[in-house]
């Protein structure tokens, strides 16, 4: 495997800290399924990849420096 990416733009990271999550969630009376959990998972996934191309996108705007080849 090649392919590399950051910590928070993986599902498994996410699902496993909602797994843990879940049951703090219930003692507070918040009930989260399988399947919620699952979807929760993936757009947090996608929110941050998206935010993580705005980061990158406002320090390229406000950089001060210029690009080279």
């Amino acid at each position: 495997m090649d392919y590399t990416k950051k910590w928070y733009l993986s599902k498994t990271v996410w699902g496993a800290l909602l797994a843990i999550a879940a049951p703090l969630f219930q003692m507070g009376g918040i009930y989260l399924d399988d399947g919620t959990q699952s979807e929760l998972a993936a757009s947090i996934a996608t929110l941050a990849g998206a935010s993580g191309g705005l980061v990158a996108l406002f320090g390229r705007i406000s950089a001060r420096g210029t690009l080279s080849r």
